[in-house]
């Protein structure tokens, strides 16, 4: 019986968040920092961050949406493209999602030495954006609130929500590159499968 990829992703990151909890060296060496990236070259940086998280419930949020979302993308891409090729297209998305998340923090921040980010956000923000596109008629609910509400109509919200945090700023939450790995969710689907776009703007414009 073979193991899931996003089985692998959410132990590996789990193992490594709580390490991170107790060991500040490696929570160091892998934070994203923008301004290593440029200056010294810490390109590794823009992947090792996904593996790390500030606190429990950080990390907590992270994998339960992950899991959650990416449990029904895994099937639908595995049901589509067989088993390899759907677990290519998730590990495609998820770390494709993580990277380009740090694409606007990279802008903003490369000549800024205090800038600091981690946690696994826009590679989870690019399975929920991928799964929204994919299937914009799914029931999605948010926390603290019991109300199902189609993907088609939540997705849009919610970027809609992260542009006005990120442009009101202090909160502490990278929310451009939860915007970042949205966007690459969403280009990944409509390169790759089209007509799911455009089912989705039927949706949207009737």
């Amino acid at each position: 019986m073979s193991i899931s990829l996003l089985t692998v992703i959410i132990i590996a990151t789990v193992i490594a968040s709580l390490n991170g909890f107790s060991n500040r060296t490696l929570l160091d060496r892998w934070l994203y920092i923008p301004y290593d990236v440029k200056h010294h070259h810490a390109y590794e940086r823009m992947f090792t961050h996904m593996l790390i998280h500030a606190d429990v419930m950080h990390l907590a949020f992270n994998m339960m949406s992950l899991y959650f979302l990416g449990s029904y993308l895994e099937d639908q891409l595995v049901s589509s493209y067989g088993f390899s090729g759907g677990e290519l297209q998730l590990a495609i998305i998820y770390i494709g999602g993580g990277l380009f998340s740090t694409i606007i923090p990279y802008v903003r921040h490369q000549d800024n030495p205090n800038y600091r980010s981690l946690g696994a956000s826009g590679a989870v923000s690019s399975i929920i954006f991928a799964t929204i596109i994919w299937d914009p008629t799914l029931p999605l609910t948010i926390m603290f609130l019991p109300i199902a509400i189609p993907a088609y109509i939540f997705g849009p919200l919610y970027l809609v929500f992260e542009y006005w945090a990120d442009r009101r700023g202090g909160t502490g939450i990278a929310h451009d590159a939860h915007i970042g790995g949205a966007l690459f969710g969403i280009i990944y689907v409509l390169i790759t499968n089209i007509d799911k776009g455009k089912f989705f703007l039927q949706l949207i414009f009737g």
